[in-house]
């Protein structure tokens, strides 16, 4: 990790995404049907309410009692339930793949870009596009200097672009991806 992130408006959340790998893979995980911040606070709520962030502990704990950590007010996201269950077999996969360790999916075996697009699209909740934002949130913020990541990060990697999360760091370009975003969600309905 080479800078702090900014993506939150909160320095203690976005401290959380700086330095700890799992939390990041929980906010790209939580960074659907919410805003942006929203989402990459979640891990920061997680952390407040069980003690600590991690994975095997994550991934034991009684699935009522998950969504009842999610739904507590403010809440982690909008769909507790779902998103709850989404992120137990995020960190279960975590645990069973990866040691418990989420940024062994992009170290171990100093894999190329290919190789870690495919770990992340392994993952319970990684599609392509999300996975592809996530490569690209590695490589331009996070430090990853893995050979062939703008490549496997398709538009997602280019430099610029303000096509995603990879792209916020200030509030300037947080306004600049929203509008890209209410762009290609016009240009999708036309």
């Amino acid at each position: 990790m080479t800078a702090t992130l900014h993506i939150t408006g909160d320095p203690d959340a976005d401290d959380l995404l700086s330095t700890d790998p799992l939390a990041l893979l929980i906010g790209m995980l939580l960074d659907q049907q919410v805003p942006m911040e929203t989402a990459f606070a979640g891990p920061a709520k997680l952390r407040d309410r069980l003690g600590s962030l991690d994975a095997a502990t994550i991934a034991g704990y009684d699935a009522d009692a998950m969504v009842e950590v999610f739904r507590t007010s403010p809440s982690v996201h909008r769909f507790p339930g779902s998103m709850a269950e989404r992120v137990q077999r995020l960190c279960a996969a975590v645990v069973a793949d990866w040691g418990g360790d989420a940024s062994a999916i992009w170290t171990r075996g100093e894999p190329d870009g290919d190789e870690i697009l495919s770990r992340l699209k392994s993952l319970p909740g990684f599609g392509e596009q999300k996975a592809k934002i996530f490569l690209a949130l590695l490589g331009k913020q996070y430090g990853l200097t893995a050979d062939g990541w703008r490549a496997a990060a398709g538009d997602y990697g280019t430099d610029g672009s303000y096509r995603s999360v990879a792209d916020i760091v200030d509030k300037e370009s947080l306004g600049r991806v929203r509008e890209a975003k209410r762009a290609a969600k016009a240009a999708a309905k036309a």
